[in-house]
């Protein structure tokens, strides 16, 4: 007699076994990450953290002294506008040349990726030494300027918040430009295509169609090129002034010239509370499936 071979299905407390023993595979390898997370970073993170409020006992002078003093609040709001400075010229010089990278010829796209990455993986002391030879008073722009008669003095362009704006770009255009190449390059052609046969013309193609399946690209990019263009320490110590100091060079002398573990600390915590709400916001708002699921 032929051999049944009907499939009998699973029974509720069978798919749930295995439901539940998926996710003890599952945690089972997640289990060492997660573990040298909480033991390297979230626990020396808390510790320093405390110190903010717990000096030794439990205080709010560290915090108030932040918010009380106007030098402090001057130097984070310094820091934010050059941070957006820095993050609103990455998005407009990083478009198009993603654009680039994801829609041009092979030969295009393999010249600018390695223009891109090239100096990505070059040490960021040597750039920003780099750009004090190229901006100085006797650097080659002014020497240049002076001999072909353009001005008459050197022009000052190092040591104020114009050459910190330069490096910061500098550095951290990659990092708007790959999150932009890594979403462009996933936008069908055929949408294009058929807006083109519908009438639109390259204009209206771009704006209704391209620019909004590419938001995914500018929100990550545009978030990863701000939270990390808070914390910038080398390039305004070395390129700025007294005047363009940033909360990353106050949080270092305070503990490490001043000793002042608490209110380093408490000016810590400030930065990384703006930086999750940053986060926040654009999980929010601006993350893929909010951006598609609003369409």
């Amino acid at each position: 007699m032929p051999r049944d071979t009907t499939l009998i299905p699973p029974s509720a407390a069978q798919l749930k076994w295995l439901e539940r023993r998926e996710r003890l595979v599952f945690l089972a390898f997640l289990a060492p990450a997660l573990l040298f997370l909480v033991l390297m970073f979230l626990v020396p993170l808390g510790m320093f953290l405390s110190q903010s409020l717990f000096d030794p006992h439990f205080t709010l002078e560290n915090y108030q002294k932040a918010f009380t003093r106007p030098v402090y609040m001057k130097i984070l709001w310094r820091t934010l506008v050059v941070s957006g400075e820095t993050t609103l010229i990455c998005l407009l010089i990083g478009y198009p040349v993603a654009f680039v990278m994801a829609h041009g010829s092979d030969r295009v796209k393999m010249m600018v990726t390695a223009l891109v990455l090239i100096p990505f993986w070059t040490n960021i002391l040597v750039r920003m030494f780099a750009w004090m030879a190229l901006l100085g008073r006797n650097g080659v722009i002014n020497r240049g300027l002076m001999e072909t008669g353009l001005t008459d003095a050197p022009i000052p362009m190092l040591f104020n918040q114009f050459s910190v704006t330069i490096g910061m770009v500098h550095f951290m255009l990659p990092y708007m430009i790959l999150p932009l190449y890594s979403v462009m390059t996933n936008i069908p052609q055929s949408l294009m295509d058929a807006a083109a046969n519908l009438g639109a013309n390259t204009r209206r193609t771009f704006l209704r169609v391209y620019l909004p399946l590419s938001l995914p690209g500018i929100g990550a990019g545009v978030l990863l090129v701000f939270i990390l263009s808070l914390g910038f320490f080398v390039t305004p110590a070395l390129l700025g002034g007294p005047q363009n100091t940033m909360l990353a060079q106050i949080i270092e002398l305070e503990i490490n010239d001043s000793v002042d573990w608490g209110f380093g600390a408490a000016l810590s915590t400030i930065l990384l509370v703006l930086t999750v709400a940053l986060y926040a916001l654009y999980d929010r708002f601006l993350s893929a499936e909010k951006i598609y699921e609003g369409r």
